[in-house]
């Protein structure tokens, strides 16, 4: 792991590394900031994935999360969105190709060589991450935006027994029902829909899947709201499944890191809660 940067900030650590991802076949870069902590403790780790066309560097440079972190003693980890280089396909579009990796694991080719977020995520980033901070793997949570908030809930929803807190910025709640997620899980996984469905909240929820709570945030001057987020799905789902569905929708926020970082102190708060429990 190679340390790009490191700035003090709150009296933690911010820092931004680089290593060679086995996963994507990529170097992938991650930023991670350390709360102050006394020597030879363990922290609670939370994820943050990032949305369409964004790097680590998004929530990284516009989150304002870093006080409410020190605050609360919680690891804020964000990785990148996709594989990046020379050699890994793209796409003109901003919704799919790089900085559109979607949290999975691609089967269709050209993308299937790289495109390995699921994988990445899921079980890489955490066992460097467990290996190289002072982080505490057994309290987990994870949050999002937009595409990073389908991929919170996406994991979080096939990874209940890791992740104590799951919650969502604007998610795209049922991405086989978007045009966002039709493009993305066709490219990526082929025609098949039954496919995509590990990658859906709303047909993971009907098919089974179970958290006993969610926190969602989405803004009602959202130009996204109706077409591609669905949030009234997300809210469907849940009821039906008995899911304990914390949804708001904040009047005049849009899908900007404006909204997120209005209510980041918020999220934290609530992963902390459930994290140090």
């Amino acid at each position: 792991m190679e340390t790009v940067s490191t700035n003090k900030a709150h009296g933690g650590v911010q820092g931004v590394y680089r290593h060679a991802s086995i996963a994507t076949g990529t170097d992938m870069t991650f930023s991670v900031y350390v709360p102050p902590h006394a020597e030879g403790a363990k922290l609670p780790v939370l994820w943050y994935l990032s949305g369409l066309t964004c790097t680590h560097a998004n929530v990284t440079d516009k989150g304002e999360y870093r006080r409410a972190c020190a605050e609360h003693g919680v690891i804020f980890v964000a990785p990148d969105t996709s594989p990046r280089g020379e050699g890994v396909p793209d796409d003109a579009a901003y919704d799919f190709g790089q900085g559109a990796g979607f949290y999975l694991d691609a089967t269709q080719a050209p993308w299937s060589q790289h495109f390995k977020m699921r994988s990445y995520v899921e079980e890489e980033l955490p066992r460097l991450i467990g290996s190289e901070f002072p982080a505490d793997m057994g309290h987990q949570g994870i949050t999002g935006h937009s595409m990073g908030g389908h991929g919170a809930l996406t994991i979080g929803l096939r990874n209940p027994e890791r992740f104590r807190s799951v919650s969502a910025f604007a998610p795209i709640a049922a991405p086989g029902q978007v045009p966002w997620g039709e493009k993305a899980l066709s490219g990526y996984l082929g025609t098949d829909c039954a496919a995509w469905r590990a990658y859906d909240a709303f047909a993971l929820i009907e098919d089974g899947a179970r958290l006993a709570e969610l926190l969602v945030d989405t803004g009602s001057a959202d130009p996204f709201l109706a077409e591609q987020l669905k949030p009234e799905l997300l809210e469907s789902a849940c009821r039906d499944a008995g899911i304990a569905l914390t949804q708001r929708i904040q009047p005049g926020y849009d899908h900007s890191y404006y909204f997120v970082a209005t209510f980041m102190a918020d999220h934290i708060a609530w992963h902390a809660e459930r994290l140090n429990a």
